[in-house]
């Protein structure tokens, strides 16, 4: 899951899918690699993103193993971490994976900010994408500038590297529309006219459903390949 910015809902849809999932009867593995704006809770850090998920996930596997990687600090990772005196572990970012694999039907794996957002200093989150070799799904914010910050996410993913497979879209309502944004009744029609991968689904302000049913569990082992040739 990644996002054509931050704030555009992606632990809120990537919680409904993984809700979904669990009503089809799968053990839904959530992983968030990195996680920076944690805070204190009981003597711990703890990252509101990665309890989101796991209660979606109906709280299978261990918390500490959704996000291994926390820091407090509301700054992009490498930087958070720095404040802290700490590094993010590129290996562990990677690693933290392997436990969900061994033990889930799915994963949904949560990215932090954008595809080019920095997870570590010789990370983005792209690379991490790129690396683990899931399709994309991304979410898009349903307001005034998504079909430029959704085109711009498409054409990194067609770029980075020797591509990366992008299964479709969900259009999102991360907050109530506001009176004065037109382009909300036209941005869905625009992305389906301008994007090569689907718009798969839309989720309206604090809906648990999507518009419409979407086989996620099978987006999941066969992805839309549109790399150029």
């Amino acid at each position: 899951m990644t996002g054509t910015d931050t704030g555009v809902g992606k632990t809120y849809v990537t919680a409904c899918i993984a809700r979904i999932l669990r009503r089809d009867g799968l053990r839904v593995g959530v992983y968030k690699p990195v996680a920076s704006g944690c805070v204190y809770r009981d003597g711990q850090l703890v990252s509101d993103d990665a309890l989101v998920l796991w209660d979606a996930a109906g709280r299978f596997g261990e918390l500490d193993a959704v996000c291994p990687q926390r820091f407090a600090a509301p700054l992009a990772p490498p930087l958070a971490a720095a404040a802290e005196g700490r590094v993010v572990d590129p290996a562990l970012l990677r690693a933290g994976l392997q436990p969900w694999l061994a033990c889930a039907d799915i994963v949904l794996i949560e990215g932090a900010g954008g595809l080019m957002s920095p997870v570590s200093d010789v990370d983005f989150v792209a690379d991490l994408a790129y690396d683990f070799g899931f399709p994309l799904l991304v979410v898009a914010a349903n307001a005034l500038g998504v079909i430029n910050q959704t085109l711009q996410t498409l054409i990194t993913a067609a770029v980075f590297r020797e591509g990366l497979d992008v299964a479709g879209i969900v259009l999102n309502h991360p907050r109530p529309a506001p009176p004065d944004d037109p382009s909300i009744a036209t941005n869905r029609r625009e992305l389906e006219r301008h994007c090569v991968p689907p718009i798969l689904a839309e989720l309206a302000w604090q809906a648990e459903d999507f518009d419409v049913s979407v086989p996620w569990q099978a987006l999941a082992q066969v992805s839309c390949d549109w790399r150029p040739a």
